[in-house]
């Protein structure tokens, strides 16, 4: 019973998303700020994920809101608002990397930061959740936002796969190696 209250949660929230797309692609200032307000911590958070820099994080989102305001209306399907929102936020990080650094291979070496905690604090909790929030911050970078993206976020792996701009083979075979590595840390723990 509680698969189905959840279900239904979730296909009322998406009807509900897809309707304030769906109200700001029409052209509604209102339901473009409704969404900005619902979305922004969400795409600052995911660039915080990709940069390690709260400040770019926001900026590489603030960024990406002009991208969203600019081709909202050629946007054909509300329910891939979230992971074009995604891919534009990596879009702008990447490019954010590139101007500051010059060099595109270092953002491997910038997302190689534990992930701190208050990215994963609202969905695990306990002394089970803080050692999950241990071992999450020791994945490679690419596992760490393939898993973030799936499972905090609830993208599906196609959506995944256009977030980060990946193929959806490569995202499952992230997910794959995440969980085990996970399942290795939080063992070797003792959890």
């Amino acid at each position: 019973m509680t698969g189905s209250l959840t279900s239904d949660a979730k296909t009322t929230r998406r009807a509900a998303g897809a309707a304030m797309i769906a109200a700001a692609r029409s052209g509604s200032r209102a339901a473009f700020e409704a969404l900005a307000r619902h979305w922004h911590a969400r795409l600052v958070a995911h660039g915080f994920r990709l940069l390690q820099d709260r400040e770019l994080a926001a900026e590489a989102a603030q960024a990406a809101w002009l991208d969203i305001a600019r081709g909202l209306r050629g946007l054909r399907d509300e329910q891939a608002f979230p992971a074009w929102a995604y891919r534009i936020v990596t879009r702008r990080c990447a490019n954010l990397i590139r101007q500051r650094q010059g060099q595109r291979d270092l953002l491997a070496e910038m997302m190689a930061e534990p992930m701190p905690t208050f990215m994963t604090e609202p969905y695990v909790q306990g002394q089970d959740g803080q050692a999950l929030q241990r071992a999450i911050s020791l994945l490679p970078p690419g596992q760490r936002a393939a898993l973030a993206l799936h499972y905090f976020e609830e993208l599906s792996i196609a959506e995944v796969a256009v977030a980060l701009a990946i193929p959806a083979g490569t995202v499952k075979t992230r997910l794959m190696h995440g969980r085990n590595q996970l399942r290795q840390l939080l063992e070797g723990a003792g959890t």
